[in-house]
């Protein structure tokens, strides 16, 4: 299905990828701090109104 060096750039791709990822994530978690403070928040709430629409789409189901 695929070829060694296909798999072998697909490895190195991911890791290479993964690792400038923490290093961005790192070298910019001062600015996070600074700027998203409330983002946790707004993300929980989006997960609330996520659950919400299932527990809906569930209780209109029966």
């Amino acid at each position: 299905m695929f070829s060694s060096g296909q798999i072998y750039f697909g490895i190195i791709f991911a890791i290479v990828f993964i690792a400038v990822m923490i290093y961005t994530y790192r070298k910019d978690l001062r600015l996070h701090k600074t700027y998203y403070k409330g983002s946790s928040w707004i993300f929980l709430g989006f997960l609330g109104f996520i659950g919400l629409l299932f527990i809906i789409k569930l209780w209109l189901k029966e």
